[in-house]
């Protein structure tokens, strides 16, 4: 891959407009980050000389129709080079190899045969050479896992897999060769979603993801905010129903114990004495079955909440609704919405929320696009 660094914060301000929003025109560039043509021609110049980026013709015209510089749009060249996205859950590894715009060419699956650090090392180290042969050379590698990441190289604390303090990065990074980049799960989608999916061009933009644990992520002004307790387990402290259902280790009433897979799972559990999949949970909602229609319009009245206190003092132009447990709206979406609306000032706009099924091949995707933006554009740490 052409070396592309270091990028200006200028040029690297082009570099990211182009490609998200590309192809611009220069016009275009210049009206949207408030340059003079001058400027944009001085920061455009080293970006094109470098390969970064590349002048195509204009839509609707074939090549050559028009004569002159300033018609031709900029672009990137996104089949230039490939990303790896690697999702590390408890017992599989998913991956995703992706163009510089984030387009998924291949996915990838296997299992985690056990948790320790440098087996899972290898393992990626050999899901990286699978696609290597008749595809654009792999410019960097991303890692999503569920816990707290230090340095995006460093995964000091995960509860799903038993790690503190683990120099990941490192790990992969001497196995393959290629750097690599290792972020919160949920702050990498959230970072997809803003560049590529969801949040694109908006200035306020929540992701609010639910399974196996509860996720939050929140973008101001076009960046994502970061916190310390990101993915620390907020959702047990983030009280619904004081008088609500238990979690396993004794929290009342909680996101967790009410909104989660596990929780959902745990509720049936205990009033049934037998184990139940989410999936036959919903299903049971869905026809009607007491036990299940209870607990799963708790979670809807929960979900509800959540949506309606983060519209309420976040003020997004949008949230996102993301995650293996989104199948809740399907079963209960109108409880909800109605939620939502009870909770909101009866003037307040209608909050607009977008649901998207998530499987662990987006979540994936999210750590490819991590590596887009640390490793190819620099882009400032958040």
């Amino acid at each position: 891959m052409t070396s592309w660094l270091p990028l200006s914060a200028g040029e690297r301000s082009v570099a990211i407009e182009v490609l998200v929003h590309g192809p611009l025109s220069r016009t275009e560039l210049a009206r949207r980050l408030h340059l003079s043509q001058g400027s944009l021609t001085r920061l455009t110049k080293p970006l094109i000389e470098s390969g970064l980026l590349v002048e195509v013709p204009e839509a609707g015209g074939p090549a050559g129709a028009r004569q002159g510089r300033p018609s031709q749009p900029l672009d990137v060249v996104a089949e230039s080079c490939s990303f790896l996205g690697f999702k590390i859950t408890g017992d599989r590894v998913y991956g995703v190899v992706t163009t510089l715009r984030s387009d998924v060419t291949a996915r990838l699956e296997r299992p985690l045969p056990d948790r320790d650090p440098a087996r899972v090392a290898d393992l990626l180290a050999e899901m990286t050479a699978e696609p290597a042969t008749g595809r654009p050379a792999l410019a960097g590698i991303g890692i999503g896992v569920g816990g707290l990441v230090r340095g995006r190289a460093v995964v000091a604390d995960s509860p799903f897999l038993g790690w503190r303090d683990v120099p990941l990065a490192e790990l992969v990074r001497e196995r393959t060769g290629l750097p690599v980049v290792v972020e919160n799960d949920v702050a990498a989608l959230v970072e997809a979603e803003t560049w590529f999916g969801a949040g694109r061009g908006l200035d306020r933009f929540a992701v609010l993801t639910i399974g196996a644990g509860l996720g939050y992520g929140l973008v101001l002004g076009g960046r994502r905010v970061p916190f310390a307790e990101e993915n620390r387990g907020f959702g047990r402290h983030w009280i619904i129903d004081p008088h609500g259902p238990l979690t396993l280790d004794g929290a009342r009433g909680s996101a967790e114990s009410l909104l989660t897979i596990p929780g959902i799972r745990y509720q049936i559990r205990a009033a049934r004495g037998h184990d139940a999949s989410y999936e036959e949970i919903l299903a049971g909602a869905a026809e009607g079955e007491p036990m299940a229609a209870r607990v799963v319009g708790e979670a809807a009245r929960a979900l509800g909440t959540l949506v309606a206190q983060i519209a309420n003092f976040a003020m997004p132009q949008k949230i996102l609704l993301a995650g293996e447990g989104v199948g809740l709206m399907d079963v209960a979406g109108d409880t909800v919405r109605g939620t939502i609306r009870a909770h909101r000032h009866p003037l307040a706009d209608p909050v607009d929320l977008e649901t998207k099924v998530s499987d662990f091949h987006d979540w994936a995707r999210g750590a490819a696009v991590l590596a887009i933006q640390v490793l190819v554009l620099a882009a400032a740490r958040t």
